[in-house]
């Protein structure tokens, strides 16, 4: 699809409309709220019976920033003062969107403020998040290799299915399609690191349209390349996470302190429609969303967001290099970074940039020389008090090749039935750890034992004998469950 109309803003009363001949996007005014989204003869893509209420922070100020034939940006602001204290957290929040000339989507950035003399708080979680049309959307991926047709949200209420261990997780036990009986859904299954997440979204087969948010750039993300975060799941629901403490809990929450000022631009991401001409095969849609999303990655930083907050190509940096590894008990010489990651981050303690949320990251990858670009070289010595002795494991913060259990039949996700790669995403493996050594722990022989056999996945806790098994999930649920999760998830797959 492509269209020659210049970009059209319409300011009503309560609403305004971008308009570029491809697709039509409604804001309400000056709350910020996307209500309808027009494209490809669809009134709305997003579910209209959403609560109004439940869609996030409002703006207080609307204004229009850019407007012109080729782009507009217009915005959605919310200031504070300490009249509000104790209503709202300490922040101001711009929320930013543009459409460009024939460009099958529009893009959302957020500028979020705190001056020094305000009150400190703490900020978990910053996100995007569209709820699009039930009736429509009902296949979504996330890679090549994980992507289905998904349950209903209708499936998750009380009378269709059975709560588990947590409320995110529900046994499916009379959906609306009966493909989905005895089923697990549980959003936490579909995360992904933030280096592998780019693009995902949703497919709707009549008309053939297809929905995807596209994250060109890690820099605005916290934690970095490692970094666990939620995509899409059941609602349909399709997210940017920005800022998250998932997978790793109050380390990684955002903590302004007095007196400390802070100031970020969180995005610009790409909300991407397309779709298929001549008939062709709705589930193409993702081959077109991944070359969209190269096309993205291609052209950042973005030369059109009007923040002055946002660095353009020509006001940032450049720096290049190779990076060595200097290891002598495995060689004298240092040897080329062979496909490593290498990232600016804020200085801080080592490890620190893991659970850094204030600051802006900047990360490439080395090619099999180990260079990045040209910085001289980079020469990194691991710590060492001696030759290694045993070791089990590669050291790529992944459980691969650690044994995995399968999977409690009533707890299946038929997505991970024999992945190559997401088999530890199945709900309730870490049940099976007490199942298979109800009287003791693991015990690992070396030179004896076999760690794709012997050693499992994820260290957790076995539960109490037989006869105490209830109170002892009792105890585990109401004080330890959220680490154990959290650990499940989140150390042993990274």
């Amino acid at each position: 699809m492509s269209s020659q109309q210049g970009v059209k803003l319409q300011i009503e009363s309560d609403h305004v409309v971008l308009d570029n001949g491809m697709l039509k996007l409604t804001i309400s005014k000056p709350q910020g709220m996307v209500t309808g989204i027009q494209y490809n003869g669809v009134t709305n893509l997003l579910e209209s019976r959403n609560d109004e209420i439940d869609r996030g922070i409002s703006g207080t100020s609307f204004s229009v920033i850019v407007e012109n034939e080729e782009q507009v940006e217009v915005s959605f602001k919310r200031t504070w003062d300490p009249s509000l204290e104790g209503q709202l957290p300490s922040l101001i929040i711009d929320k930013r969107f543009i459409m460009l000339k024939n460009s099958s989507g529009f893009y959302s950035y957020g500028i979020f403020e705190h001056l020094a003399e305000w009150s400190p708080f703490n900020l978990p979680q910053v996100r995007i998040v569209f709820k699009l049309s039930k009736d429509k959307f009902h296949y979504m991926a996330v890679s090549d290799n994980r992507q289905r047709f998904m349950p209903l949200p209708d499936d998750r209420s009380e009378k269709r299915s059975k709560p588990l261990a947590y409320p995110e997780a529900v046994l499916l036990v009379n959906p609306v399609e009966p493909e989905f009986k005895g089923e697990v859904d549980d959003k936490y299954q579909y995360s992904c690191e933030n280096k592998d997440l780019k693009v995902h979204g949703w497919i709707c087969s009549d008309p053939a349209v297809g929905f995807w948010q596209i994250t060109p750039s890690n820099e605005f993300r916290t934690g970095g390349l490692v970094k666990q975060n939620l995509t899409s799941h059941v609602g349909p629901i399709n997210l940017a996470m920005f800022l998250s403490a998932h997978y790793a809990g109050d380390e990684m929450v955002l903590k302004l302190k007095p007196g400390e000022p802070w100031k970020k631009v969180l995005g610009p991401v790409f909300m991407y429609l397309n779709t298929t001409t001549d008939g062709g095969d709705p589930l193409s849609l993702w081959e077109d969303a991944k070359r969209q999303m190269a096309v993205e990655v291609q052209s950042w930083p973005y030369s059109f967001p009007a923040s002055e907050d946002f660095p353009k190509a020509e006001q940032r940096g450049r720096i290049s290099g190779r990076f060595l590894v200097h290891d002598w008990c495995v060689s004298e010489t240092s040897i080329p970074g062979n496909g490593g990651y290498v990232g600016l981050a804020p200085p801080g303690e080592v490890g620190s940039w893991q659970i850094d949320g204030k600051g802006y990251q900047f990360w490439t990858q080395a090619d099999e020389q180990g260079s990045s670009m040209d910085m001289g070289d980079v020469v990194y010595e691991p710590p060492r008090h001696g030759p290694t002795l045993w070791e089990i494991g590669y050291p790529d913060r992944t459980a691969s090749g650690f044994y995995v259990p399968d999977v409690d039949p009533k707890y299946i996700n038929k997505l991970y039935v024999n992945h190559p790669d997401s088999r530890f995403r199945q709900y309730g493996l870490w049940d099976r750890y007490t199942e298979l050594y109800p009287d003791k722990d693991v015990v690992y022989t070396v030179g004896k034992s076999d760690w794709a056999k012997d050693w499992f996945y994820a260290h957790i806790p076995r539960f109490l004998p037989k006869q105490q098994k209830n109170e002892g999930r009792r105890i585990c649920t109401d004080h330890v469950a959220d680490q154990i999760l959290r650990r499940q998830r989140w150390q042993y797959e990274q």
